[in-house]
């Protein structure tokens, strides 16, 4: 498997497909870049699901989240954008992509987005 930066999320099956359990992931390096100044921002993103049928793999994950590190984007889309592409790839019965990024104008920031799949909310 490569090392560089990709948005390609690699999957594996999910040991215990009958069996409602939740996969936690806190990622405390995350960054990416102010669309308006360029500067960039820093962040932990924590991401909480409930898979289905399929799981993340760790390795792709990390180079995923890696590749946002030269991206402009607002906190808004990245945690949005995060959501979408992990749902898009596990299609987990439910999920929470959280980014609580550090203080930057003397405001916190955490944005938190969901995804419930028809017929397994909590």
């Amino acid at each position: 498997m490569t090392t560089t930066p990709s948005r390609t999320l690699e999957t594996f099956a999910n040991p215990r497909p009958g069996r409602d359990y939740e996969i936690r992931f806190d990622c405390p390096e995350f960054t990416c870049l102010c669309p308006r100044t360029g500067q960039p921002d820093f962040a932990t993103i924590r991401i909480r699901y409930v898979p289905d049928a399929l799981c993340v793999e760790l390795k792709s994950l990390k180079l995923y989240l890696w590749s946002y590190r030269d991206s402009g984007a607002f906190h808004e889309a990245v945690v949005n954008g995060i959501l979408d592409d992990l749902v898009a790839a596990l299609q987990p019965r439910r999920m929470i992509v959280e980014g609580d990024f550090m203080v930057r104008g003397g405001i916190h920031t955490v944005v938190e987005a969901r995804h419930d799949a028809p017929g397994h909310s909590p």
